[in-house]
């Protein structure tokens, strides 16, 4: 289950093994996805596209930490 916080106004989501990132994620969200490289930094844009950065994070924190700094900038 998708464990979800805000920062700034913007929902930050944090998937779990199987959660399915197009049924919970909304348009403006930024989610946190775990895989085999590491800690991947999502952003849903106005359309529903997903886009993340070149490479995964090697630590959780090193991704939520992105992700709100991104969500300061998106809260502008």
């Amino acid at each position: 289950m998708a464990t979800i916080s805000r920062h700034r106004g913007v929902r930050i989501l944090t998937l779990a093994a199987g959660d399915d990132l197009a049924a919970l994620c909304a348009p403006g969200d930024i989610v946190l996805e775990k895989d085999g490289a590491g800690w991947w930094t999502r952003f849903v844009d106005e359309e529903g596209k997903v886009e993340s950065y070149d490479a995964a994070f090697e630590s959780y924190n090193k991704a939520l930490w992105t992700a709100k700094a991104a969500a300061e900038f998106q809260a502008e």
